[in-house]
């Protein structure tokens, strides 16, 4: 039946796709990972001002690269022989040292940049798929109760680009219909100060009504409650790090990895589970958690895991060669291992028909 997926779904999606770029540099790959995404955001993608933020963090993608390249020219020591052109160097103090300012710029040093600065594009064009796919407001439902604070500051941090996406839009289509123009310089100068405007009223719009909505006030518990609460977050979080430190730590002792997580997993539950108690806000209509969800978890998980392993056998063609400059190799692996993230374009249920109002024709909406 067509409905909305769990956003916890998409963002794990996107986590998985995230994950991955950052194990290597490929431009391959990195590409295949975006276009992985472009397509699934092409056909799962519902009709609302904040899914088209994927666009918005593509461009963003673009000026971060631009700008890694213009630090690595202008402060990165070069990488190479092969010299494009110098630039006038700046002699710079002994507590400096090992930063340079101008002097030769290589070929081999401008396409590590671009590399790196792909790859931090290619997980900023995962986190805008996850925004374009996923609701805000339904994502906030589905926080636990324990990270309710917690996760409304989140939820309206990642809301920030697709409003100001849609504040846009709307600043640009009324300068549009003025005869104003709206591209170049000039045009995204003048609409930065209603955008902006329309941000702050926003906030004080938000601050009102979550105010109105008793926001921050909590249930009574008892002094029992609260300090067992405390405890077993507190042993959880301490149980966790010394577990983690025996893993990394290969002189440690056994009893010190597997079983201390295992312990601190099960105190942050019981925390977590006490922690929720404070919160007396109740759920309506909470998205369900079915096949579909499963099915879109178990891909990112397919993804996340086949490059942590390949990364960590140290397969080849994950990371382009730079010095010298060689056409970088595509691991069917790695390709497999992407491309298991687009079933979720066609395991997952369709969008939901929006609702043609009374005495309206589906020409006219669509007109």
């Amino acid at each position: 039946m067509p409905r909305m997926l769990h956003p916890g779904a998409w963002w794990l999606w996107a986590t998985g796709l995230a994950i991955a770029a950052s194990r290597i540099n490929n431009p391959l790959l990195l590409l295949l990972i975006i276009a992985v995404a472009g397509l699934v955001v092409a056909a799962r993608r519902p009709r609302a001002p904040w899914s088209r933020s994927f666009g918005v963090f593509l461009r963003i993608g673009l000026i971060v690269i631009a700008i890694r390249v213009v630090f690595q020219v202008i402060v990165a020591a070069p990488i190479g022989v092969t010299v494009l052109f110098t630039l006038p160097s700046v002699t710079l103090p002994d507590v400096l040292a090992g930063v340079r300012l101008g002097g030769p710029v290589t070929a081999e040093s401008i396409l590590a940049a671009i590399y790196d600065g792909l790859r931090l594009a290619t997980i900023l064009a995962c986190v805008g798929a996850a925004n374009s796919l996923a609701s805000p407001a339904r994502l906030l439902k589905a926080i636990p109760a324990a990270l309710y604070e917690f996760g409304v500051s989140v939820v309206v941090a990642v809301t920030f680009a697709p409003q100001l996406v849609a504040d846009l839009d709307r600043v640009r289509a009324t300068r549009r219909l003025r005869g104003r123009p709206e591209g170049g310089v000039r045009g995204a100068a003048r609409a930065a100060v209603p955008v902006l405007e329309g941000a702050l009223e926003r906030s004080v719009a938000l601050a009102a009504a979550m105010d109105s909505r008793g926001y921050g006030r909590q249930a009574e518990r008892s002094p029992g409650v609260r300090r067992a609460t405390t405890a077993a977050l507190l042993i959880g979080l301490v149980a966790l790090i010394i577990g983690v430190y025996a893993l990394l730590d290969a002189s440690a002792p056994a009893y010190l990895g597997l079983p201390m997580l295992a312990v601190g997993l099960a105190c942050g539950l019981v925390g977590f589970a006490l922690a929720g108690r404070r919160s007396t806000r109740t759920r309506y209509r909470p998205d369900p958690w079915a096949w579909p969800e499963w099915g879109v978890a178990a891909c990112a998980l397919v993804t996340a895991s086949t490059f942590l392993a390949a990364s960590a056998m140290g397969m080849t063609g994950l990371v382009a060669p730079v010095d010298p400059p060689a056409w970088p190799a595509v691991p069917p692996l790695a390709v497999i291992g992407i491309l298991v993230s687009v079933l979720p374009a066609v395991i997952t249920p369709p969008l939901p028909r929006p609702r043609i109002p009374v005495g309206l024709t589906r020409e006219a909406v669509g007109a």
